[in-house]
C-alpha cells in the first residue's frame, strides 16, 4: 500500500531547454529535455511505468523501439510501447509517426543511408490535448516547441535512424529489424469514461486517462495497481499534501481522497492495466452521495 508525491529527475538532452517553468523550478545551464518522476522509496520495486515531461527546442532523433519478443531476443526484459500527451505546443509543431507509404527493407535501409527517411516520414500538425499512441516497432519522431507527456514501458531502448547532424551513433541493423514498415494505425478518439474522467488511449501495457475535477469537489481514487497522477492545471489537496501543475502523485494497492483546489484540477493518469478500470474515481461529494442513496432507496 502505497501513496507519494514523486520526485522529478533531470535528463540532459541536446534537443532540450534550460528554462523549464512553470512545469519545473529546474534551471541549468545545460539543456534538460526530459524530467523523468520517480519513486520516492529508491528501494521499492522498479514500477512498470515511466512518466516523463518532455522538453523541445529542437527536433529530436527519428527512432523506433523494440516490441517485448524483438527486445527479450536481444536479452532486454521486455519492449518499449509509448504514449504522447500533447501538453504545450508553439504553432506549427508537429510530430511524426510511421511512414506515408510502405517501404521495403531495402528502400527503409537506403532511405536512412541518404537522408531521405525524414521527407518519407507521415507528420502531422498537433495542439495542446492531443494523445497519441506510438506502439513499439511505429517509426516515429518529435518537433521543436513542445512540452509532452510521455508515459512508457520502464525501459531505455532507443534505435535512432536519423539525427539532424548531431552526429550520435545510429542502430541501423536492429532499427530495420524492428520497425514496421508501414502507414502508423489511425489514432482513437477520447471517449468519456465517467464524471471527471475521460479515456485518452489503452495500450497492452497501461491506460491514459485524462481527469477534469471541478472546483472545491472531492474524490476517492482507487488504485489497485501502479497509478501516476500529473498535475496540468489547478491544484488539489491529497492528505496533507498539496500538488500543483507539474507535480506527480503515485498511488498502488492503495485509496487517497482529493480535494479539487479552488479552479479545479485538470490531470494526465497512466495506470499499469490493459484496459479502464471503473472503480479507478469516485465521486465523494455530499449531493452526489446523496443522490445515490436515493437511488438504492428506489431499487
Amino acid at each position: 500500500m502505497t501513496v507519494e508525491h514523486a520526485c522529478a529527475r533531470a535528463v540532459h538532452k541536446p534537443w532540450g531547454k534550460t528554462d523549464l517553468r512553470p512545469w519545473s523550478e529546474v534551471h541549468e545551464n545545460v539543456p534538460i529535455g526530459e524530467l523523468w518522476f520517480e519513486r520516492v522509496d529508491k528501494d521499492a520495486p522498479a514500477p512498470a511505468l515511466l512518466l516523463k515531461l518532455l522538453f523541445t527546442s529542437e527536433p529530436l532523433s527519428i527512432q523506433v523501439h523494440p516490441d517485448d519478443a524483438f527486445a527479450r531476443s536481444m536479452g532486454l526484459p521486455h519492449g518499449k510501447n509509448e504514449a504522447w500527451y500533447i501538453v504545450a505546443a508553439t504553432g506549427g509543431a508537429h510530430i511524426a509517426l510511421g511512414l506515408k507509404k510502405p517501404l521495403t527493407h531495402s528502400q527503409f535501409r537506403s532511405s536512412i543511408k541518404d537522408g531521405s527517411i525524414a521527407t518519407l516520414m507521415a507528420w502531422h500538425a498537433v495542439r495542446g490535448g492531443d494523445a497519441i499512441h506510438v506502439p513499439a516497432g511505429t517509426i516515429h519522431a518529435i518537433g521543436a516547441g513542445l512540452v509532452i507527456a510521455e508515459v512508457q514501458q520502464r525501459i531505455d531502448v532507443t534505435f535512432r535512424i536519423f539525427d539532424h547532424g548531431r552526429k550520435r551513433e545510429l542502430q541501423i541493423d536492429d532499427a530495420v529489424a524492428a520497425a514496421n514498415l508501414a502507414p502508423a494505425e489511425l489514432q482513437k478518439i477520447p471517449s468519456f469514461l465517467a464524471p471527471g474522467r475521460s479515456l485518452l488511449l489503452t495500450d497492452p501495457h497501461f491506460v491514459l486517462e485524462h481527469f477534469d475535477l471541478s472546483s472545491e469537489s472531492k474524490w476517492t481514487l482507487r488504485a489497485k495497481c501502479e497509478t501516476w497522477l500529473l498535475v496540468l492545471n489547478g491544484h488539489a489537496g491529497v492528505g496533507s499534501v498539496n500538488i500543483l501543475p507539474g507535480e506527480v502523485l503515485f498511488v498502488e494497492d492503495d485509496r487517497v481522497e482529493i480535494m479539487a483546489g479552488s479552479a479545479g484540477l485538470k490531470g494526465l493518469v497512466a495506470y499499469a492495466a490493459p484496459a479502464p478500470d471503473p472503480d479507478l474515481l469516485r465521486s465523494a461529494n455530499v449531493s452526489d452521495l446523496g443522490r445515490a442513496d436515493l437511488a438504492k432507496e428506489g431499487t
